[in-house]
């Protein structure tokens, strides 16, 4: 994909690292020159000094022909700014905003940027949903932190070992997907009997995160 990232700092610099090296064609526009400077000698990207929110800028980074722009500085008013003017403007099918200020979310969709993140209102989610379980290897927001994609391994004390799947009174909104067992990948189904130190998969809504984790764990959390 052509992505173009605005913003300066080093948010933009390890996220422009990390989309490169999954093969990602990177344009960055930033307002600081001697940051332009430093990072051009260590990724390999187009970089354009300038003001990301002015049109003519935007068009000198060649986003007509993007398939994503990120509007990440530390503005959330000049993230709204570039995603409307690349949303009018260009026919681009991916526009992102930070937020900043996670206030600002209703009224970033109100005004029509949809694809917006915080990485405030992710982080709190997942400080809160982790901490008391210690059974949790991996936990990552899904669609805007209102999904739980999680990996936890069984212990020995959970009360569900031995039992199948589709015995387990699990919430509606909690989905089993996957399972790891002595390094052997098994597709979950009803019939599949839980063992202790099995690694699971699992996706649920975030209002049932809690209930989920103390069937699987027996931990009541915090």
């Amino acid at each position: 994909m052509k992505i173009c990232i605005i913003g300066g700092g080093l948010l933009p610099y390890f996220l422009s690292r990390s989309l490169i090296a999954k093969g990602h064609t990177l344009t960055i526009i930033n307002k600081n020159r001697e940051e332009c400077e430093w990072c051009a000698r260590r990724l390999k990207a187009v970089f354009v000094q300038g003001d990301g929110t002015q049109p003519s800028v935007l068009q000198d980074a060649g986003s007509d022909g993007m398939d994503a722009v990120l509007a990440i500085t530390p503005h959330d008013e000049e993230n709204f700014l570039i995603c409307r003017i690349v949303q009018s403007k260009y026919d681009i099918p991916y526009a992102f905003a930070l937020l900043n200020d996670p206030d600002n979310e209703a009224i970033f969709r109100e005004l029509g940027v949809s694809a917006v993140f915080s990485p405030t209102h992710i982080i709190s989610n997942l400080i809160e949903q982790r901490v008391g379980y210690e059974s949790i290897t991996n936990l990552s927001p899904l669609a805007d932190g209102k999904v739980n994609l999680t990996e936890i391994v069984l212990p020995a004390s959970s009360p569900i070992l031995g039992r199948k799947i589709q015995d387990l009174q699990l919430p509606q909104d909690c989905l089993i997907i996957s399972l790891l067992r002595d390094d052997e990948v098994i597709i979950p189904r009803g019939d599949t009997q839980l063992c202790a130190n099995d690694r699971i998969g699992m996706v649920s809504l975030p209002k049932s995160y809690s209930s989920l984790l103390a069937i699987l764990t027996g931990e009541k959390g915090l």
